[in-house]
């Protein structure tokens, strides 16, 4: 019949009502295959209006897939809005994800090409914006994953359930880029406060990234150790040595200086020369460790204040033949702090260390490779009891190399807090802030090279009537001797198990035991060996 019955009037897409073989049936004209049927040209032009009104969302989700989707879409952007059927968007946030992820791992390559450019204030400071952005992009990026899922069609209590988990998930998705930026504020701060460059009144040489070194093969740095202690006026350098670097190698000799060496001469562009025309004879003894203390406490002489640090370069400068480029101080009692903030210090203990007091009652540091706190480096590098200043001085040294050879980039940054904390109350130096990024691939190529030591101490050279030309002599002959070794090390590499810088002895690395020679006894006073006036690798003196 031309109109089917009511059991026959099913509705096909919106035709017209009738019968399966009628006008509104199947075949007819408002049936599915008819002219307004579903795949007739009515049904075509009925789907274009239905696409054109808004996106064909899949099957509701559960809340728990809700949650995993807007999860998903935190690490891989647009996995969210494929799923709610919204693939343009869902394609230019994946599309916009890849291209971002190319630049940070380019960006991240250049950085590791040179490691000085990561302490550009530049880059810092684009990281710092970086991270910012970043945070506010995904925050927005979990919002917008969260309601394309629509998650309105959930139960209620899977809408709260759902909005408390998104909520979280926004928290966390931006606490690693503001963890990231807040890092790199505070190292900035912290790399700003230590390398201020030279005091007030100097005139700092400029820094050019065609030749940071300013022409020269060698650069000086003077590294001090202060004492500026509760019970003692001022600051008394208690440990001096120059670390004189070839810039080429990284090959570097380390000269130390006695504290209670006497009568320093200066050069006579000095006002301190003219002060003391004989030699340094302040306080009676004029000993070398009284010279910052000097000029700091007598502006009047020196033609201006704080002028410490300058002192102290003059007269070891003339004392060893060597022009002190730049110099750094370092506070014993922050330098416990940098120990302990880097997680201790491996050193070889050659024999008992009591310390505490001039009796040593606080403690003992047993023999034996032991890892040190950093209250027992202190300790260790500045017990004066059964010890004499020399052997002092050759502790020291040794923890100055331990530190060179066991702090990795990864410590750093996996203490990074700790270590700026410290080292911006224990650190003052006349670095410029420029050179910075020139001095941190010249450290890790440092760190690969080879490093000797020599130690003006008795009977190579007597404090009280030291020989100034033998030491200009021996550092001319310590310097030709690091040349000898040529090999340039690239920044970062670490030196072969049959270096110089690693191998102890002539046989290869150190046991795991100090020396079986005879130690002495409590009451006898630890002598340092007798120097042959050779430098010596640190390897070689402290059994890395």
């Amino acid at each position: 019949m031309p109109g089917g019955g009511p059991a026959d009037a099913t509705v096909a897409g919106g035709g017209m009502p009738g019968g399966t073989g009628g006008p509104g049936g199947t075949g007819g004209p408002g049936g599915a295959d008819g002219p307004g049927g579903a795949d007739g040209p009515g049904g075509t032009r009925r789907r274009q209006r239905e696409t054109a009104k808004g996106p064909r969302y899949a099957r509701p989700l559960t809340t728990a897939s809700l949650i995993g989707w807007t999860a998903l879409s935190a690490l891989v952007p647009g996995a969210a809005h494929l799923r709610a059927g919204r693939r343009r968007t869902g394609f230019v946030l994946l599309g916009t994800f890849g291209l971002a992820l190319v630049a940070v791992v380019a960006f991240a390559l250049q950085l590791s090409g040179n490691a000085g450019a990561a302490v550009r204030p530049s880059t810092l400071t684009a990281i710092m914006i970086g991270a910012g952005v970043c945070a506010l992009a995904w925050f927005a990026l979990v919002v917008l994953s969260f309601v394309a899922l629509r998650p309105q069609l959930l139960p209620q209590g899977g809408q709260v359930v759902a909005g408390v988990v998104a909520g979280v998930l926004c928290v966390s998705v931006m606490a690693p880029f503001a963890l990231t930026a807040s890092t790199v504020k505070t190292g900035s701060e912290t790399l700003n406060d230590m390398f201020r460059g030279p005091a007030a009144g100097s005139t700092p040489s400029p820094v050019r990234a065609e030749d940071p070194w300013n022409g020269r093969k060698r650069v000086n740095f003077l590294l001090v150790g202060g004492d500026a202690a509760g019970n003692r006026v001022g600051v008394r350098t208690d440990s001096m040595t120059v670390a004189s670097v070839n810039i080429a190698t990284g090959n570097t000799v380390l000269f130390s200086l006695p504290r209670n060496l006497q009568f320093v001469r200066f050069p006579p562009s000095s006002p301190l020369s003219k002060q003391f025309p004989n030699g340094f004879n302040a306080e009676g003894q004029g000993l070398l460790n009284s010279v910052w203390y000097y000029a700091e406490n007598n502006p009047q002489v020196m033609g201006g204040k704080h002028k410490g640090p300058e002192a102290l370069k003059d007269a070891i400068g003339y004392t060893l033949g060597l022009p002190i480029d730049y110099y750094a101080i370092v506070d014993m009692f922050g330098f416990a702090a940098l120990v302990d903030a880097v997680g201790g210090l491996r050193i070889r203990v050659e024999r008992d260390i009591k310390w505490g007091g001039h009796f040593g009652t606080a403690g003992t540091i047993k023999a034996g490779y032991r890892t040190l706190s950093g209250e027992e480096v202190l300790w260790y590098g500045r017990s004066r009891v059964d010890s004499d200043d020399f052997s002092r001085m050759s502790r020291q040294r040794c923890v100055i190399g331990a530190l060179a050879q066991q702090v990795t980039p990864a410590t750093v940054l996996a203490n990074f807090t700790r270590i700026a904390q410290a080292a911006r109350h224990m650190f003052q130096t006349d670095i410029p802030r420029d050179l910075l990024e020139h001095l941190v691939p010249l450290g890790l190529k440092v760190k690969g090279a080879k490093i000797t030591s020599l130690q003006f101490v008795p009977p190579l050279i007597y404090p009280g009537n030291a020989d100034w030309n033998k030491i200009r002599t021996l550092v001319r002959q310590a310097i030709r001797e690091s040349m000898a070794d040529s090999r340039v090390v690239a920044a970062g590499t670490a030196p072969s198990a049959t270096s110089p810088a690693t191998s102890g002895t002539s046989s290869g690395t150190p046991s795991e035991t100090p020396s079986a020679s005879p130690s002495p006894t409590a009451s006898t006073p630890l002598q340092t060996p007798t120097p042959n006036g050779k430098a010596k690798s640190l390897a070689e003196l402290c059994g890395f």
